[in-house]
């Protein structure tokens, strides 16, 4: 995940927003750089957000179903649907590879007046982010209902200074928590977004026209801002908030000192 959500800051922000608004780097409108660069944003937009929902999955899977968990958290089975996801990812990116003028890099104009491109963008923009939205809402929603049962039945089990001072009623509060802060963070950022794509709006998308005071144009960067910027805080969300995440920062900060005082070989 933070590996993706690092390839969508280089290949989004720096690459697309930031050079297209800022800095015109003529190698990106050579076509082959082109049209590899195209798909990648598109490729690297996509593996970020599917992998959240594989990474949601993973979590209804190890806490609300004990007898495929021993099965299904695994090294191997993370391995292949890591692989899984982003051969899907880049496979549904392929047809936008036909979306660019080659001679220019800018939208084809099959693109902007095709009925088909108009019905894939529908089926683009509802798998994503509105079905993934859906999915990550739906397995963080059994989950925390499963905790909450499974601390029903633990304080039944216990009389009240034990139940308050259990570590396991800890540990299921932090993954409550946990659960909740990523799924909220994810709506809330990608919720703009989804809603722009309801009404899609191709004009300025490739900053040929800067009306820079028009609603539609505002509305849709600060969708763009606000989605990628989620690529950062989930990572920052998920890993400060782990024990052993912490620790191996730490580690990492202390061997930089040490390398620096000459004092490690």
């Amino acid at each position: 995940m933070a590996t993706v959500d690092l390839m969508v800051v280089i290949t989004v922000i720096i690459f697309e927003r930031i050079n297209y608004i800022y800095l015109f780097a003529n190698f990106l409108l050579v076509t082959p750089a082109c049209t590899v660069w195209h798909l990648l944003v598109i490729a690297t937009k996509e593996c970020s957000i599917w992998l959240m929902v594989a990474f949601t999955f993973d979590r209804y899977i190890a806490i609300c179903c004990q007898k495929l968990r021993n099965r299904y958290c695994t090294e191997r089975t993370a391995t292949v649907v890591i692989i899984t996801v982003s051969s899907a990812c880049c496979a549904k990116a392929i047809p936008f590879y036909f979306a660019v003028d080659k001679r220019r890099c800018v939208a084809a104009s099959e693109y902007l007046t095709s009925p088909l491109w108009k019905a894939y963008e529908v089926f683009d923009s509802t798998t994503t982010p509105l079905l993934s939205m859906c999915l990550i809402l739906l397995f963080n929603v059994l989950t925390i209902k499963r905790i909450k049962a499974a601390n029903r039945l633990r304080r039944a089990l216990r009389n009240s200074s034990e139940y308050q001072n259990d570590p396991e009623v800890a540990n299921r509060r932090k993954s409550m928590i946990l659960l909740f802060a990523l799924s909220a963070n994810f709506v809330l950022f990608w919720l703009p977004h989804a809603v722009h794509s309801m009404n899609w709006q191709l004009e300025n998308y490739t900053f040929t026209d800067r009306y820079f005071n028009k609603p539609t144009y505002i509305l849709q960067q600060c969708a763009f801002m606000l989605a990628y910027l989620n690529t950062c805080t989930n990572t920052c969300i998920y890993g400060l908030t782990q024990r052993k995440f912490r620790e191996e920062l730490k580690n990492g900060v202390k061997y930089l000192f040490l390398v620096k005082g000459g004092t490690c070989k």
